[in-house]
C-alpha cells in the first residue's frame, strides 16, 4: 500500500509517469513494438466504471525535426499492414544504461502511406514532437513508428507515459485493509493472553 501511494506521489503535472525520452533508430520502413498483450482483471470499483485500464501517452520526434507518424492498431492488423516489407521490432529495452534490442523483418516492398489506413485505434502524425493518446484496453496490440510517406530510414526520438487512476484508491484500500488485520491481530493475541 505505501508503496503504491509513493508511486502515485510520483506523477507528473498531467497525471502520468513518464519515461526519459530515447532515441530509436532502424534502417526498415517501420519500428514495431513485440506483442502487448494486455489481459488484466481490474475491478470497475477501482477502475472507475469504464473500460480502459488507464492511459497511455506516446512524444514521438523525428531526430532530424521532420515530419513521423506514430500509431497504435491490434498486431494482427500491423502485420497484415507490414506484410511483405521491412520492418524492425524492438525486442528488449535496458534502462540503465539505455539500450534497446532490434530484430529486423525482411522484406521488399514498401508499404503505403500509414495515415491511410483505418487500423489504428490512436495514431498522430506531423514535424515536431507529436503526442499520441490512447485509453489502455484489452487486446493485443503494437505500437508502430514509421516515416508518413512509408519510406525507409526511422530516426524518433521516443518518451512514454502511462496514468493509472486507480494507483491511490489501491494503495489506500491496501493500507487500510492491513490496519484492519493488525487489529485483528492484535486482538486475537491479548484474548489468548488473558485466558493465559
Amino acid at each position: 500500500g505505501a508503496v503504491a501511494l509513493w508511486g502515485d506521489s510520483e506523477r507528473d503535472a498531467q497525471g502520468y509517469f513518464s519515461t526519459a525520452t530515447h532515441s530509436f533508430t532502424a534502417s526498415t520502413s517501420a519500428l514495431t513494438t513485440e506483442e502487448i498483450d494486455v489481459d488484466a482483471d481490474v475491478p470497475g470499483l477501482l477502475a472507475g466504471g469504464d473500460d480502459s485500464y488507464g492511459d497511455l501517452r506516446l512524444r514521438v520526434a523525428a531526430g532530424d525535426g521532420g515530419p513521423v507518424f506514430a500509431g497504435i492498431a491490434r498486431t494482427a492488423e500491423v502485420e497484415r499492414y507490414l506484410a511483405g516489407a521491412s520492418h524492425t521490432e524492438v525486442t528488449d529495452i535496458d534502462t540503465d544504461p539505455f539500450e534497446a534490442e532490434y530484430a529486423d523483418r525482411g522484406g521488399a516492398g514498401r508499404p503505403v502511406a500509414p495515415a491511410g489506413e483505418d487500423i489504428w485505434v490512436a495514431s498522430t502524425q506531423g514535424a515536431g514532437q507529436q503526442t499520441l493518446d490512447w485509453k489502455v484496453r484489452d487486446g493485443r496490440w503494437s505500437v508502430v513508428v514509421m516515416n508518413p510517406d512509408g519510406s525507409r530510414g526511422i530516426d524518433a526520438d521516443v518518451s512514454a507515459g502511462v496514468k493509472v487512476s486507480f494507483l491511490g484508491t489501491l494503495g489506500w484500500s491496501l493500507l487500510g485493509g492491513s490496519a484492519l488485520l493488525l487489529l485483528g491481530a492484535v486482538g486475537t493475541g491479548y484474548a489468548g493472553l488473558r485466558r493465559r
